[in-house]
């Protein structure tokens, strides 16, 4: 096991001195806005984002298919029930002109009779 190590003030400093300058160092061996490197992946990031918002797109206009299509069946339908619902009327209308017609002969044979 190391034993204590009693660092002074001085090499604290230097410590501290050269750990600023392994940081400024670093920041100096940072590649420059113009390097081919940056620019390669620059241009891939901008071909991404360009292929992510076609995907975004070509997934808004399904979407805007789909809700077409389901909006066409709805009405449809719509026009379906409607049309149901009148031939059901004009058979409700028929059927009580029938009972109509019937009870007028019925009441029209009753009179005849007396």
């Amino acid at each position: 096991m190391g034993g204590f190590k009693d660092h002074n003030y001085d090499e604290r400093l230097k410590t501290a001195a050269s750990a600023k300058q392994a940081l400024l160092a670093k920041f100096r061996a940072k590649p420059a806005p113009d390097d081919p490197a940056v620019v390669a992946r620059r241009e891939e990031r901008v071909a991404i984002l360009a292929r992510r918002e076609a995907r975004n797109a070509e997934r808004a206009a399904t979407k805007a298919a789909e809700a077409l299509r389901l909006a066409e069946e709805a009405a449809l339908r719509a026009a379906e029930e409607i049309r149901l619902a009148e031939e059901e009327e004009e058979r409700r209308i028929a059927h009580e002109a029938e009972r109509k017609a019937a009870r007028d002969a019925r009441y029209a044979a009753r009179k005849a009779r007396r």
